[in-house]
């Protein structure tokens, strides 16, 4: 389908939540900023769900100091967050092939950000057409977590059938795309998160739940051929007595810890430790993942968990449910 510009002419300005400094979330904010156009290869979104993510207070707070490294040294470099676009084509750019306005699309916006806002540019090539029957909130509480889970476990854990592995942080958006997945992929789950959530996590798959208030999981007597810590609590140094040989330990928080010892384990022993940044998959690799998890839940197979639904004016109150640790699931900011 060839590219189509918009007929009438676009509004200037839009409303977004800007973080132009550093700090808690008070330094958020509401405020009209110019509404970005689509460039080359790009669409152009008016955006409907986003979700508010701990990449997304990172980004706020500049916690942990290196979160400065991407972000930006004294200052958010884009002051429009959000990663996750779930809405409806307004524009499309010059070679934008593939959709045209009024398509409705699931995308990431990549290291730009600005999802947390009434128009967001996504590039064409990893967004998807979003499945007939598939709801907005449902599609954007899928791909939250899953397109982090879904490369963790088919790609660097290779996961398969019989194989045994536990999720540490099993309740939060990505844990409990997780343990699905495992599931999908035939593997025996052990979750980990407070006894508040065990119901949850066992409704998902989990067929064991360790309540990590009450007992220390790297302390359990089992052994797994994976060990995926997606809320980034543990360590290697401490999850190695977990791993059968040839087990690895993933997790998603990166620093110097782990990249030693990613580094040393590929060179020595059988048990391995390995920090994969999902973020630097291309745009076509996102895409598909996309295609992969919302096919699964359209087949009903990966279940939505949804902890809240904000408004673009609650922002605020968004970001603290993120940084308080105790979410299940996504956090969604509803932009319409």
């Amino acid at each position: 389908m060839s590219p189509q510009p918009s007929s009438a002419a676009p509004a200037t300005t839009m409303r977004a939540a800007v973080c132009r400094r550093y700090g808690s979330p008070d330094v958020l904010s509401v405020a009209e900023v110019p509404r970005p156009r689509p460039g080359g290869g790009e669409l152009l979104v008016r955006v409907r769900i986003s979700a508010v993510t701990p990449t997304d207070c990172a980004a706020r707070s500049a916690r942990p100091a290196f979160a400065r490294l991407a972000f930006g040294l004294r200052k958010p470099r884009n002051p429009v967050l959000g990663g996750l676009v779930v809405g409806t084509v307004a524009e499309t750019g010059p070679g934008a092939t593939g959709f045209a306005p009024g398509d409705d699309v699931v995308a990431e916006t990549g290291a730009a950000m600005g999802a947390h806002a009434e128009y967001a540019r996504v590039s064409a090539a990893g967004a998807l057409h979003r499945p007939p029957g598939l709801p907005e909130e449902d599609a954007a509480a899928v791909a939250d977590g899953g397109l982090t889970a879904l490369p963790f476990l088919r790609d660097h854990a290779r996961l398969a059938s019989g194989q045994r592995i536990l999720v540490n942080g099993a309740s939060g958006a990505v844990g409990s795309a997780a343990v699905q997945l495992a599931r999908y992929y035939g593997a025996e789950v052990t979750g980990v998160c407070s006894g508040a959530n065990a119901e949850l996590v066992s409704s998902l798959g989990a067929g064991e739940v360790i309540d990590y208030t009450e007992q220390d999981f790297t302390r359990v007597g089992e052994r797994f051929d994976v060990v995926f810590d997606a809320v980034g609590t543990g360590s290697y140094g401490r999850c190695r007595r977990l791993l059968r040989p040839g087990g690895v330990y993933l997790t998603t928080v990166p620093g110097a810890a782990i990249l030693l010892h990613t580094l040393q384990t590929r060179l020595f022993g059988n048990r391995r430790a390995r920090l994969a940044l999902t973020g630097l998959r291309s745009q076509a690799e996102r895409a598909a993942d996309l295609a992969v998890l919302t096919r699964l839940a359209v087949e009903g197979r990966l279940a939505p968990v949804v902890d809240g639904r904000f408004p673009l004016d609650g922002i605020r109150q968004a970001h603290r449910r993120v940084d308080s640790g105790r979410k299940r699931g996504t956090v969604l900011l509803t932009v319409r």
